[in-house]
């Protein structure tokens, strides 16, 4: 039996697109099924797959697993031939480090600029303390191109499950028209040619429903 994964809308679903794009990226064949947010029967659809109430979750052999960074963990040990971690293991925790950053953190980078992949030409006020986060994002992407470039790309040369976590902030960056240093350029561009990542802003564009909450910016 495929996997089945349960996202929400690809046009908001900031934490659906995470391990979407983790197990399209890494060719794991899987049911994809999408339901809309914010709508009357939306908790009650989404309460067949998980009692959590929230999207994504991931059915696996009849067993639901939700949360997106537990959704990776679980791809990641499932499917060991796809390597969707660094083989070594010093960059496995860096990796697994700034992951957790991110699934945890930059509050104010999720509130003030919500993933809209439609919303081209938006802008938000950049206070201090939201600069502050995007500088950090900018940092840690510098780093690991720094470090791992010479083998790609990617965060760590190689696609990996911290490619998925940060992509949607790729996203946030394009939306909102922030400017990035080159070398942080570089791993947004990477991202954005992914075939899996045109795919999912090709669907996107073609919803039809509106989540007001985010339709934030200008």
């Amino acid at each position: 039996m495929k996997p089945k994964l349960v996202i929400g809308n690809k046009n908001y679903s900031s934490w659906s697109l995470r391990p979407w794009l983790l197990m399209r990226e890494a060719g794991i064949d899987f049911d994809e099924h999408r339901i809309p947010l914010d709508l009357p029967g939306t908790k009650a659809e989404i309460a067949k797959f998980s009692d959590a109430g929230r999207v994504p979750i991931l059915v696996l052999d009849d067993v639901a697993i939700w949360d997106s960074l537990a959704i990776a963990e679980t791809v990641a040990e499932r499917w060991p031939e796809k390597q969707l971690w660094p083989e070594d293991p010093i960059a496995r925790a860096h990796a697994r480090s700034i992951s957790a950053e991110m699934h945890s953190g930059f509050e104010l980078v999720r509130s003030t600029m919500p993933m809209n992949c439609r919303a081209m030409g938006r802008k938000v006020a950049l206070p201090d303390a939201l600069t502050r986060e995007i500088d950090r994002i900018f940092a840690i992407w510098i780093d690991c191109h720094t470090r791992y470039g010479a083998k790609g790309d990617w965060l760590f040369g190689e696609f990996s499950v911290a490619d998925a976590m940060y992509a949607p902030v790729v996203i946030r960056f394009r939306t909102y028209g922030i400017n990035l240093p080159e070398s942080a350029q570089i791993y947004a561009t990477r991202v954005l040619k992914s075939e899996a990542m045109q795919e999912w802003l090709a669907e996107s564009e073609v919803e039809t429903e509106v989540i007001e909450a985010d339709e934030a910016g200008l």
